[in-house]
């Protein structure tokens, strides 16, 4: 079953005094490409996340968020120094009034901008236990982006199942145009050379002129290779995970294949039948690029 690189798994972990959120996206890229958001207090674990995410997520453009919010905000708060305030403060009058110069119109703002006056609780050191819980949500978060990422898989590979058939029975439709268009092609040359030229002609070199050309307009080869590509699609489709790329090459040789059928048909139905191919086969590369 295919995998499609868009995902989005969530979880929580509920601790003593606080509530961890872990919050996983990955959306469609040739590689992984992960960027993550982790709480001050967990940062030094960012390498061991990192491995756990490289190791359960192949592919994709992933946003990793982990986030804490504490019962007891008083912990996390900003502790100002009241008494670092009040020495500014008296300094700052003091310089004021020898140096005769303004004060400031706005003391508040002035005195917090002032060297540590501001000064942020030290980080707490995470425990064994609390950062085993914290895996647990990391692990649960993934599950859940994984489970999102195969009910989309699911859904892609029936839209490319509905492409695939309707491009097999399009190449059906051609056969009887592909007779036709040989009777007529035939009928139009020598109807050129005995009325519109009014020319006396060898019928023998005149065949030999017409088997040569209609050689150049088979599209016989060109039907095989498209079904054998079309097959090997399903096969791929229906194998092993991981095979985004491999079925972005097949659409490309699919693709090649169209094309020539559309360049050497020269019959107006047939043209047609190929943009209707063309129209099928662009909705799966579109969608090819989001598969694992």
């Amino acid at each position: 079953m295919i995998q499609s690189m868009t995902g989005y798994g969530k979880a929580v972990a509920n601790l003593t005094n606080k509530k961890i959120t872990i919050e996983v996206k990955s959306l469609n890229s040739k590689s992984l490409d992960l960027s993550t958001r982790i709480a001050p207090s967990y940062r030094d674990k960012e390498i061991e996340i990192r491995q756990l995410l490289s190791n359960r997520i192949a592919r994709g453009k992933v946003d990793f968020n982990l986030w804490v919010e504490k019962d007891d905000l008083s912990d996390a708060a900003v502790i100002v120094n009241e008494k670092l305030i009040e020495s500014y403060y008296k300094q700052i009058n003091s310089v004021a009034q020898n140096l005769n110069l303004p004060l400031p119109a706005d003391w508040f703002q002035t005195l917090l901008r002032m060297p540590d006056v501001l000064t942020k609780p030290e980080v707490e050191e995470v425990t064994d236990e609390e950062w085993k819980e914290v895996m647990k949500g990391i692990n649960e978060a993934v599950d859940h982006l994984v489970t999102f990422r195969n009910q989309e898989g699911e859904a892609l590979e029936t839209k490319f199942q509905h492409n695939i058939e309707q491009i097999a029975q399009l190449l059906k439709q051609v056969e009887p145009y592909d007779k036709e268009r040989i009777e007529k092609v035939r009928e139009r040359i020598t109807d050129s050379l005995e009325n519109a030229l009014d020319v006396e002609y060898d019928n023998n070199r005149l065949e030999q002129e017409l088997i040569f050309y209609i050689e150049k307009l088979d599209v016989n080869e060109e039907k095989q290779r498209l079904n054998h590509h079309l097959d090997y699609f399903i096969t791929t489709l229906n194998g092993e995970a991981g095979q985004g790329k491999k079925l972005g090459f097949i659409s490309q040789e699919i693709g090649r294949e169209i094309n020539t059928l559309g360049s050497k048909s020269n019959h107006a139905e047939m043209q047609k039948i190929v943009v209707q191919m063309k129209d099928e086969l662009e909705q799966i590369k579109e969608q090819v690029l989001n598969v694992l």
